[in-house]
């Protein structure tokens, strides 16, 4: 069957998505088209420019609206600056606030370290993580990092880097699963590995 070109293109251009086959491509396709509300229209609208409304914290690098020179957590002055959680990406951080069970500040490291990627620590926020603990107001690093080869990896390097800083560096427990990402877990596996986290040092 030959579809009209409007809709092959929209079929294609959810394919392009992550974990979006040729099947759910067209499912998503037809239900926008059969959709009797301005559902297609608001997605539309929320496409639009959307990534130019939106920046980087200049603090965290976490995701934040653009024309902000801070993100909501570190303009925040009730959560606690002294303790930093490093994270991969910024969907980790909106999967720890769920938990409700931090209240210190984030850094986003914008991916992992990675050498057959060719990804090192000039490829991603790790030099202004060392600048915010060179001012001496961190007293706890948590290295909430994914629980993989990478994450590990990731980890290791920066508790090594962070040795003789006079702070205390933390991993989350082993609450999560190996090779899962943070994005995946649920509340509660989370909450525990934020309590049963440990030293590295």
């Amino acid at each position: 069957m030959i579809l009209p070109a409007p809709l092959q293109d929209l079929i294609n251009a959810f394919e392009r998505l992550p974990g979006i086959g040729p099947k759910s491509a067209s499912r998503l396709a037809f239900y926008l088209l059969r959709a009797q509300d301005n559902l297609g229209q608001d997605l539309a609208d929320a496409l639009d420019g959307f990534k130019d409304k939106l920046a980087f914290c200049s603090e965290c690098f976490n995701i934040t609206t653009a024309g902000r020179e801070l993100c909501e957590i570190c303009d925040d002055s009730r959560r606690d600056a002294s303790i930093i959680c490093v994270v991969e990406d910024a969907l980790d951080v909106l999967s720890l606030e769920r938990t409700a069970g931090y209240q210190g500040r984030y850094h986003v490291l914008h991916g992992a370290l990675s050498p057959i990627e060719g990804i090192g620590p000039d490829d991603l926020k790790i030099r202004p993580l060392f600048d915010r603990v060179a001012r001496g107001d961190v007293r706890e690093v948590i290295l909430a990092t994914n629980p993989s080869m990478e994450g590990d990896a990731t980890a290791l390097y920066l508790s090594q880097r962070l040795v003789g800083e006079n702070l205390r560096v933390t991993r989350l427990a082993r609450g999560l699963p190996v090779g899962g990402d943070l994005e995946y877990a649920d509340q509660n596996t989370l909450l525990r590995a934020l309590s049963g986290r440990q030293d590295m040092n």
